[in-house]
């Protein structure tokens, strides 16, 4: 991710400002960008981290380890990066010297890198194969799925991680189709669910099979399996008074965080017909600003794609 912008990185990273006032990076401070993609929040924290703040840098895919650490060199040796599944975070921040952190940050949506790759699966538009992964090398590729599952499992699939109200329809499409002609490509896969949606809902504003690809690349990639782990890791590696700061891009992702915060702003965490807490479950994070922050105005007209962000932040409370 790149510099709103700085549109020569290819990537505009949203919400950067909240993001920053979220952090609130100084001279010192220990963070971690769990999602570092582009590095574009990341060259942000830095450069208010100067002149000594150190910096992890997380990500599952090894193309966007690659190309932010030319991206960071300048930074030397305050920049650690690992090719990693935020969902490892208690394991590699520690062992990269991050046992104890100022700030956390999770961004969950897709880099325009990642979109734009032909090879990898995420645009609509792609001519290459239906991938999806953002580590190639973990789980098996979407195609498999498309070409495999059933329609009933497709259609749940659809409805569960898509919540896609046509996702019997697009699933039973799928199936036709497939018997025909595999749907290896993203192209092939975006037209047959574009068919299977009814004319009036192709008028929309966002593509028909947005919910499809959403719900193919969460299932390839474990997301709602994922987050609660790398939450739960982060609030352990958070001194007190440090943030967590989780910006997601669809009501999934945001649920899951929300239910996570509203769990950890609580004491007791036992079911309510037990008589006294056995759980012993102490409060460990306080919402800051706004649950969820949005972005302006101004940055959706600027950056279109981040007209779906959802922007929430807790701060760690002392044990």
């Amino acid at each position: 991710m790149s510099m709103v912008g700085d549109r020569s990185e290819g990537h505009l990273p949203v919400m950067v400002e909240e993001v920053m006032a979220a952090l609130s990076p100084h001279a010192g401070s220990f963070m971690v960008d769990a999602t570092v993609g582009g590095g574009g929040h990341a060259v942000r924290i830095l450069e208010a981290s100067a002149p000594d703040g150190p910096l992890l840098g997380l990500d599952a895919d090894p193309a966007a380890i690659a190309r932010t650490a030319v991206r960071l060199r300048p930074y030397g040796t305050r920049v650690t990066l690992r090719q990693a599944n935020f969902e490892s975070l208690g394991t590699v921040a520690p062992a990269a010297g991050f046992g104890a952190v100022d700030g956390v940050l999770l961004d969950l949506g897709l880099s325009s890198y990642q979109l734009a790759d032909e090879a990898r699966g995420f645009s609509f538009r792609a001519t290459g194969a239906l991938d999806l992964r953002f580590d190639p090398k973990a789980g098996r590729p979407a195609s498999a799925l498309v070409a495999e599952a059933d329609a009933p499992e497709l259609a749940r699939l659809l409805r569960d991680f898509g919540e896609e109200p046509f996702a019997g329809r697009i699933a039973r499409a799928i199936v036709r189709e497939r018997a025909t002609q595999p749907l290896g490509t993203a192209d092939r896969l975006a037209a047959v669910v574009a068919r299977a949606v009814p004319a009036p809902r192709q008028r929309r504003r966002i593509h028909p099979a947005t919910r499809t690809f959403q719900a193919l690349r969460i299932a390839v990639n474990r997301e709602l399996e994922v987050l609660p782990r790398a939450l739960e890791a982060a609030v352990g590696l958070l001194r007190p008074g440090g943030r967590l700061v989780v910006l997601s891009y669809h009501s999934l992702e945001d649920r899951l965080v929300k239910r996570f915060v509203t769990r950890e702003r609580r004491g007791c965490v036992c079911p309510p017909e037990l008589p006294v807490c056995v759980c012993g479950h102490q409060p460990r994070l306080r919402p800051v600003g706004p649950q969820p922050g949005r972005p302006t105005a101004a940055e959706v007209a600027a950056n279109p794609r981040s007209r779906s962000a959802r922007l929430r932040v807790a701060e760690r409370l002392a044990a």
